[in-house]
């Protein structure tokens, strides 16, 4: 996706988000050397997504939501039109997390099962 869309990143230890320049914009060397770090603690940034909203900075309970969900592969990259449910508080994110893993242990398993039968 390139044009008037910039890519959001998040830094974790000062709970800020930033529009950086697309990587799709930019030239395949110029993104190969490319590290987005904070202006503010010079930590390398994560790329978030088009639709990532970034939490207010004191709100530290959806930060950690936000980088428990980024650590365990849940960003808002997709075409802009929303990226799919996400626990809106921390205390929903365990459940979240354990419905996601049960649904993927129990497709894998029905895959397995057609394959050996």
């Amino acid at each position: 996706m390139s044009g008037p869309y910039k890519d959001i990143y998040a830094c974790f230890i000062c709970r800020k988000s930033f529009k950086q320049v697309s990587r799709h914009d930019l030239s395949p060397e110029v993104v190969a050397q490319l590290e987005y770090k904070c202006p503010q603690c010079a930590t390398s940034m994560v790329s978030m997504g088009h639709d990532f909203q970034a939490p207010k900075q004191n709100d530290t309970k959806q930060w950690t939501k936000v980088m428990m969900l980024y650590r365990h592969g849940y960003t808002y990259h997709n075409c802009g039109c929303g990226a799919g449910y996400r626990p809106a508080d921390l205390r929903e994110l365990s459940d979240f997390l354990e419905q996601q893993e049960a649904g993927k242990g129990s497709e894998g398993k029905r895959l397995l099962q057609r394959l050996t039968s």
